[in-house]
């Protein structure tokens, strides 16, 4: 059952908010919260959103300009973490929870970013460089035609996975070879074979 506390915005939409949460908890790890969400532990659930809340909040906004997006972005990924624990719980190499959860987190994202350009009103996404956007991360952004999105598909899964991992999800290098469980020089390899090889199949 999802927990039961719940707000409403100045738009009149229902949020969820949730109660303090015990201190017993400070010493879990992210990944044991998950596990225990999975259990059907509130509390855990509780905790997991009190950690690692405000790091999504700051993540989505440097991807999203829309503050209405981010926000249901992070109730969406909530909702889907609270579902769906079991499936990390439940794996032999769950890797790390805060890149599971972020990796949910960017999904809802990009399907945020896909139904606003199907209706033609794609907010503004600040960019970290003034620089233009590489194909490839246009691609993971949603923010391009079917052509491009085909070429991605293209590439070998472990290029594919890294590519994924650091320009959809996110994710630093050091991130991606926890979620991946491959070496940090094997990601940064990976990722510089994937840009090539991505370009060179939309040339």
């Amino acid at each position: 059952m999802w927990p039961e506390s719940h707000v409403f915005d100045n738009r009149g939409r229902e949020r969820f908010v949730l109660p303090g949460v015990k201190r017993s908890l400070d010493a879990v790890d992210e990944e044991a919260l998950v596990r225990r969400t999975a259990a059907g532990d509130r509390r855990a659930f509780e905790e997991l959103y009190r950690r690692t809340s405000p790091w999504l909040v700051v993540r989505l906004r440097r991807r999203c300009a829309d503050e209405d997006v981010v926000a249901d972005v992070l109730q969406e990924t909530y909702l889907a973490v609270w579902r769906a624990a079991g499936s990390f719980a439940g794996s032999a190499a769950s890797g790390s929870a805060v890149g599971w959860l972020w990796t949910i987190a960017a999904n809802r994202l990009v399907d945020a970013f896909r139904r606003r350009a199907r209706q033609a009103q794609v907010p503004p996404v600040p960019l970290a460089e003034t620089t233009a956007p590489a194909a490839e991360d246009e691609v993971m952004a949603g923010r391009v035609g079917q052509e491009l999105e085909q070429a991605l598909l293209v590439l070998p899964p472990e290029l594919r996975q890294v590519l994924r991992a650091m320009v959809l999800d996110g994710l630093s290098v050091r991130e991606t070879s926890v979620l991946l469980s491959v070496p940090e020089g094997t990601v940064k390899a990976r990722a510089r074979r994937a840009r090539i090889a991505l370009r060179e199949a939309l040339s």
